[in-house]
């Protein structure tokens, strides 16, 4: 097994230049989700030219699949990538890392079984377009995708490193208001203003935080207010995020922020509608088994965490994974104080510094993916583990 895991050490080692380049290209060329066509071109190439089966523009456009080994013999692990961007700040939540971390694990696994002369099973490193808001991933569960997937993992770089985290459920709604307009300063009685409309709404929502639970979250931007100063507002439109710990908890908050809309139509007599996400995101359920084992492979190769638990504000689509697939996502540091989603971040994201500690989470997953290959009793662990959250959930 030592030697085997030394064939993962040597593989991403020597492949670290190669690795380096090709994150910094995607960080260099920030593609929005559903649209991230040159980061699908190298990532399949690279990985082409690494002897990986490769199939490209899978299940979606900018979606990806390679492969190696075989299922017959064990479990078919995947590895994933995520390679979007955010509007105008770029990669500020470093994603160039996470496909650069996925794709070298892969690599070293498959230098692990090349060392081995035996396949212990399938390695799947999958390419997962559109995490920022697109829910790419819930495409690719309801496509199938992960139906033959038997555990699954990425990480994800962030200011802390942690091996046990906690993500929380998330929807997202857009509310439209429609007034009447009229002229501001002539016949403002004529009007039916539905920027008043908007701005109550937000309030209310600000106001309903005092009764919210502190693992609850609301927040919102106005996207449409008015067209002049001298015009009555006729249509006003507002976009909001919300999370929760968990689906039921999501549910109750979805009630609560309906009567907050509702109320500001009813206030300012204007009419009201709004739709939520079709494909909200469900928190993140670590398999503690298996981020058990990353989290040894982790501290014997010098990683150091901030703490083994946490609960992370964010959301992420690998939370709808996770709840169908035994999965583990991993945060790590990049040596930055500054939070994801901010200019700060992306800087840090393109930084020579965070590579370090990106292949090091790489080496990571690759000792886990060949401890579950070489282990069946843990993957039987992972699964029963799985299988008693599954019972629970229903």
């Amino acid at each position: 097994m030592d030697l085997l895991k030394q064939s993962i050490f040597q593989a991403i080692d020597e492949s670290s230049e190669e690795l380096e380049k090709l994150s910094i290209d995607i960080w260099r060329n920030p593609e929005l989700n559903f649209e991230e066509h040159h980061a699908h071109e190298i990532l399949t190439n690279f990985l082409e030219c690494k002897g990986f089966n490769v199939q490209k523009k899978f299940a979606m456009e900018t979606g990806f699949k390679a492969e190696l080994g075989s299922t017959e013999n064990g479990p078919n692990i995947a590895v994933i990538c995520e390679y979007d961007a955010l509007p105008e700040i770029g990669h500020a939540c470093g994603h160039n890392l996470i496909a650069e971390a996925g794709v070298a694990a892969g690599l070293g696994i498959k230098a692990a079984l090349r060392k081995a002369e035996k396949t212990f099973g399938k390695i799947t490193v999958l390419g997962t377009p559109a995490e920022e808001g697109g829910g790419g991933k819930i495409d690719m569960i309801k496509a199938g995708v992960f139906d033959d997937i038997d555990v699954a993992m990425m990480v994800h770089p962030c200011p802390k490193t942690v091996s046990h985290g906690s993500f929380a459920a998330v929807d997202m709604v857009t509310v439209k208001y429609t007034g009447k307009a009229a002229h501001a300063a002539a016949y403002p009685w004529e009007g039916v203003n539905a920027l008043d409309a908007a701005v109550i709404c937000y309030q209310n929502v600000s106001c309903l935080r005092q009764q919210m639970k502190p693992t609850w979250r609301a927040h919102g931007i106005i996207n449409k207010g008015g067209i002049k100063p001298n015009i009555i507002p006729e249509f006003t439109e507002l976009e909001y995020y919300f999370r929760a710990p968990n689906k039921k908890e999501l549910d109750d908050l979805r009630n609560k922020i309906k009567s907050c809309f509702d109320s500001a139509a009813t206030a300012t007599g204007c009419q009201v509608s709004y739709k939520f996400s079709s494909k909200p995101y469900l928190n993140l359920v670590t398999n503690n088994r298996m981020a058990d084992v990353f989290y040894n492979n982790a501290i014997s190769i010098g990683v150091q965490f901030d703490a083994k638990e946490d609960t992370i504000a964010g959301s992420t689509d690998m939370g709808n994974v996770s709840q169908i697939v035994p999965s583990i996502h991993p945060i790590y540091g990049i040596e930055t104080t500054h939070g994801n989603h901010t200019k700060d971040f992306a800087i840090a994201a393109g930084d020579p510094k965070a590579q370090l500690h990106t292949l090091n989470q790489a080496k990571a997953m690759a000792m886990t993916c060949l401890d579950i290959f070489t282990d069946k009793h843990l993957l039987k662990d992972i699964k029963e583990e799985f299988a008693i959250f599954s019972k629970n959930s229903q």
